[in-house]
């Protein structure tokens, strides 16, 4: 049997480490690109070949592509905080628009099996509930833009170069692994790391807004095991868990979790979408139902591995480029309450 190679961008990542760890039990040889800007080396699972690099590195890439051989492309590497895309726009296309450019023509040109990209509910816009794979996407932040045009590109390598590819639109994941010291995304480790450091749960507007948090199973083993489903080339699928909460609610499971009642402090709305939640019947169909795990023994579990790890300084972005609109909490101030976005 022909050995499998396999490229996990953004593999000392949160999804990406847990893909790893699934691609490795498939079998596959795996190695990992990863600029450790949001990820830790320790998060990679023994076994892969771990090279520290930025996707946007056009020489790298050309280099491992050559070295490897790689069967399969797993593209993960990004920097995902929608909100922030707004002020870190050259950044953001640099990184996830560019970078991701470089792997497609790598891939093209050595004849890559599959390309799977993890893309994102971001690329839906507003006002379009549930979301579904058929609508026509309108993102409204450079995050979203970026990862459609993406998606785009990857069609159109499809038909003019034959590059097989498949898409993923997952939405905020959460579980063992995440990065619980980046203030700018992801509001459960964003809560976590609040309730460990004894500070109030900062939430954007009235905490009303809505959102289906996705326990990392059930987004993680579909992608990794993606490249064994022929139904599931060439195409698009919204991958995640079916039942929103609001930021309310989820505060309150939380604070369970750690066994206090949740002090909550309200900061100024800022523009991000109110409602978001997706229809996963096509990903069903495909690749089965998902873990059954449901918000509360997803948090139960992440929120053990959390109280091992302990909290984590918030980090300022250091890359801002625009200030104007900049939201309440996000300005660069030192051991300042960290505001929890809805992502």
């Amino acid at each position: 049997m022909a050995k499998i190679v396999s490229l996990v961008t953004g593999g000392a990542g949160f999804i990406g480490s847990h893909v790893v760890k699934h691609c490795l039990a498939l079998g596959h040889e795996v190695v990992v690109l990863d600029d450790l800007s949001g990820g830790f080396e320790d998060h990679i699972p023994a076994g892969a070949i771990f090279v520290q690099g930025s996707v946007s590195d056009e020489v790298m890439v050309t280099s491992l592509f050559e070295q490897y051989k790689f069967t399969y492309v797993y593209h993960l590497a990004a920097y995902a905080a929608e909100g922030l895309s707004h002020f870190i726009r050259r950044f953001n296309y640099n990184n996830n628009l560019i970078g991701s450019i470089n792997l497609i023509n790598e891939s093209v040109k050595h004849k890559v099996k599959c390309f799977v990209f993890t893309s994102s509910i971001a690329v839906y816009g507003a006002g379009q509930l549930p979301m579904r794979e058929e609508m026509t996407p309108m993102p409204e932040d450079p995050y979203g833009v970026s990862k459609y045009a993406v998606e785009l590109d990857l069609k159109a390598a499809h038909e003019m170069f034959g590059l097989d590819y498949i898409v993923f639109r997952p939405h905020n994941v959460y579980g063992e692994n995440q990065n619980i010291g980046d203030k700018y995304r992801n509001v459960i480790g964003i809560f976590m790391n609040q309730i460990m450091q004894g500070l109030p749960l900062t939430i954007f507007g009235d905490g009303e807004q809505t959102r289906a948090f996705s326990y990392i199973d059930d987004v993680a083993i579909p992608i990794a095991h993606s490249v064994n489903t022929p139904a599931a080339y060439n195409e698009v699928f919204n991958i995640g868990a079916d039942k929103p909460y609001t930021v309310n609610e989820l505060a309150k499971v939380v604070g369970g979790v750690f066994g206090v009642t949740p002090d909550i402090k309200y900061l100024a709305a800022r523009n991000e979408v109110m409602h978001a939640y997706s229809d996963h019947s096509k990903a069903h169909r495909v690749f089965g139902e998902g873990t059954g795990i449901s918000l509360q023994e997803g948090i139960e579990r992440m929120g053990e591995w959390a109280k091992v790890v302990g909290a984590r300084k918030s980090k300022e972005f250091g890359e801002i480029e625009i200030y104007e609109k900049l939201p309440q909490g996000w300005e660069r101030k030192i051991d300042q309450p960290v505001p929890a976005t809805a992502g």
